[in-house]
């Protein structure tokens, strides 16, 4: 077979790095606005930028992007409907705060971290090390969540995850030493903060970069955490087109089918828990250096905002999901409020938008599955599975087609009976009305 006809179009070709560059590019673009381009605009340009995309609302939306793309992987990829991602995020987020803080103070352990920090009590581990710690834990307990659930489906595989996504936040609510017999595990309400800076290692040598990336240095911790999901987005991407990303998607669109092609469903399956519980961990690490600390606020309404990202933007295409994720963060964090005041400050009304965020997306999820049910930028075969009529509109177009081909096939066949017959019909119906009459 020629190798040309097996080649995709250009046009394709084309879109397939046109999203990578774009991208790529967008990450060097968007950190030298905020760092430099921005105070050349005048008041009301800076005004505008800063209360309509401010930069924490940025940094939030990269976090909520490597959720999303781990969140994928599950659901997306390997059809495997997940209602408790949360978890991992909370792990990671709190991985993250052990390693990173003076929480431990029995113990003294340095292992790459920032300098100003040498001297003092407790776990500090690099943030580059640290994320990959809290990716190999998320990943043991992804497959440990995911063992129950290989013999389950749909519906009864929804309510276990969900109940993982329930256990393991109270778990992190109700681990101060009250409840654990006087160990502290997680200072329960309280929290752990703060958490140790960003180390930048050999960058610091660069100018205008600190040995040590604080609160305050937004702009910086933006590129981190966009690096962490351009990350997530080539492992996305590369495992999809492997061997073990077919195995995903065959699962996910006939799972028996798939069996019985020798698709190893046990790995199949808990490779797709830990791959996304990975991501989930490494967001969690970045969160938690984002905010400064671990908080127990991970709800089940997390779970399902995540889930949102993925169905709106489309399920399997790693593009759609990272704008669902960024248009919906936008709109949660940012977008309503500002959409609000500026309604109020026209029409002299006084209502409380943000407090109706879960009503807005449930009127546009409900859209979404009423006229594009596979999302705004959905992936090319689950566009063609969500399109193609159902199995009973399909026997009906059959059955009509195969009545039209036989009537076809009988007037090519005998015309002359079928006009006779047409003829004596028409005669004799003549004849009964005379007769009648």
């Amino acid at each position: 077979m020629n190798r040309a006809a097996l080649r995709p179009p250009p046009g394709r070709r084309l879109a397939s790095i046109g999203w990578p560059l774009g991208f790529a590019a967008a990450i060097p673009l968007l950190f030298f606005f905020y760092r430099y381009w921005l105070t050349d605009l005048n008041n009301s340009g800076q005004r505008f930028i800063n209360d309509w995309f401010p930069l924490t609302t940025l940094n939030l939306c990269m976090i909520w992007v490597i959720m999303a793309i781990g969140l994928n992987v599950v659901v997306g990829y390997a059809g495997l409907l997940d209602l408790g991602y949360v978890a991992f995020w909370a792990i990671g987020t709190y991985v993250g705060a052990w390693c990173m803080s003076t929480f431990f103070a029995q113990v003294k352990f340095h292992l790459g971290d920032p300098t100003i920090i040498n001297k003092a009590v407790g776990i500090h581990i690099s943030f580059w090390l640290v994320l990959v710690i809290a990716g190999a834990f998320c990943a043991l307990w992804g497959v440990i969540i995911g063992g129950p659930t290989l013999r389950l489906r749909s519906d009864y595989l929804a309510l276990v995850t969900l109940g993982f996504g329930e256990i393991i936040p109270q778990a992190f609510t109700n681990g101060d030493q009250d409840h654990l017999n006087g160990f502290n595990l997680t200072n329960g309400t309280k929290g752990i903060n703060p958490v140790d800076p960003i180390g930048t290692g050999l960058f610091s040598k660069l100018k205008g970069i600190n040995p040590a990336l604080g609160a305050f240095d937004l702009s910086y911790k933006f590129v981190v955490s966009a690096l962490i999901a351009a990350f997530c987005v080539f492992v996305s991407l590369r495992i999809r087109r492997g061997r073990l990303g077919r195995a995903w998607l065959a699962i996910r669109e006939d799972q028996l089918a798939a069996s019985m092609m020798g698709v190893p469903l046990v790995k199949a399956k808990l490779s797709a828990y830990a791959v996304g519980a990975v991501f989930g961990g490494m967001g969690g690490v970045a969160y938690a250096s984002l905010v400064g600390g671990a908080f127990p606020n991970f709800t089940f309404s997390n779970s399902i905002t995540i889930l949102l990202m993925v169905v709106l933007g489309g399920m399997g295409n790693v593009w759609g999901v990272i704008i669902g994720a960024l248009l919906i963060e936008w709109i949660n964090q940012t977008g309503l409020k500002q959409i609000g005041g500026t309604f109020n400050d026209h029409f002299g009304t006084h209502i409380d938008f943000p407090s109706y965020n879960f009503l807005i997306f449930g009127i546009i999820l409900v859209l979404m599955m009423l006229f594009r049910r596979e999302g705004m930028l959905p992936e090319s075969r689950t566009r063609q599975i969500l399109r193609e009529p159902a199995r009973t509109e399909l026997e009906a177009v059959g059955a009509d087609i195969e009545a039209a081909e036989s009537d076809i096939e009988i007037i090519e066949e005998s015309p002359d009976e079928l006009v006779a017959s047409e003829t004596s019909g028409t005669s004799g119906g003549s004849g009964t009305e005379g007769g009648t009459s």
